[in-house]
């Protein structure tokens, strides 16, 4: 299943792309949605290339009971940002892959932070897929929503954390 969203933030793409390396963000986004951030590191320096691995533990309220029944109350996702060093015009790219413990989902994304004037587009193209014989592309179908707006959050609290930071 295919993910896709863009925003557009009235910021710089340095700063930007500093709030997503940035732990008490990824903190504050993991407690708005239920959950809470267990790690957080950050490999490399934000200026040029450099990735992010996040582990969170997420709620499964809001999953389709048969999806709740297979994966508990509680979801472990490790998510992986391998962001390039900045082009020529600061924009930047930030390869995304999440891991669902206990979960047969494989999601990756391609995030890109591109400079328009003084304000950076988030644009956000992935998929979803699933390795379960016969069921895995109704399973992929099913998590797609939740996995987009969960990776979609981050843009748009990135806006009030600017805005409050």
């Amino acid at each position: 299943m295919a993910l896709s969203a863009s925003t557009t933030l009235p910021h710089g793409v340095d700063k930007v792309a500093e709030v997503f390396a940035n732990e008490d963000f990824q903190r504050h986004t993991s407690e708005f949605v239920g959950g809470s951030l267990e790690s957080f590191t950050v490999d490399g320096d934000v200026a040029g290339a450099f990735s992010t691995t996040s582990v969170r533990t997420l709620p499964t309220t809001r999953l389709p009971e048969i999806a709740r029944k297979f994966v508990g109350e509680t979801l472990k996702v490790t998510q992986v940002e391998n962001w390039d060093a900045p082009a020529a015009d600061g924009s930047r790219q930030s390869n995304i892959s999440l891991k669902i413990a206990g979960a047969p989902l494989d999601v990756t994304a391609v995030q890109r932070l591109v400079a328009d004037g003084g304000s950076t587009r988030v644009e956000l193209e992935g998929s979803v897929t699933s390795s379960v014989p016969f069921l895995g592309g109704k399973i992929a179908e099913a998590a797609e929503p939740m996995v987009g707006k969960a990776l979609n959050i981050q843009s748009q609290q990135a806006q009030a954390w600017l805005e409050s930071h």
